[in-house]
């Protein structure tokens, strides 16, 4: 297929056969996807990650303190160089478990600790995961 055709089709005076519809859609999506994916995810580390997870989470507390693990339902933006950090460890190929390490440090640093500001030193609990949805 010649560039000239490729342009006749894009000008509407002519039409693509069923066959070249289909090779030309996916040489884009070969192309183009992973680009508006890669961008997507330059920016989502740009600006944080919004985590939604309902799992186990809190601090290595005593059992019974408002700290202790439990199971909470969690929807918060992590920090950029958390959400670069989990992005790279994806992309890398990193394990589930390191990827929730990273998630849970994340979220520990968002949620309990306020961004820094309080609880430092305590060690955070993120088990027991039913769902993790993670938005750009």
């Amino acid at each position: 297929m010649t560039q000239r055709t490729v342009q006749r089709y894009l000008k509407g005076t002519h039409q693509p056969s069923k066959r070249a519809a289909a090779a030309l859609e996916r040489e884009v999506t070969r192309d183009w996807q992973p680009r508006v994916k890669d961008r997507a995810e330059r920016e989502a580390a740009q600006q944080g990650l919004i985590i939604s997870t309902r799992a186990r989470f809190g601090f290595h507390a005593a059992a019974g303190t408002t700290d202790d693990a439990r199971i909470r339902m969690i929807t918060q933006v992590i920090s950029p160089d958390h959400s670069a950090q989990a992005v790279a460890a994806h992309r890398a190929g990193a394990s589930e478990d390191e990827l929730q390490e990273i998630i849970g440090e994340a979220l520990g640093r968002a949620y309990f600790r306020d961004g820094g500001t309080r609880a430092a030193g305590l060690g955070v609990r993120f088990t027991d995961v039913e769902y993790l949805d993670v938005e750009y």
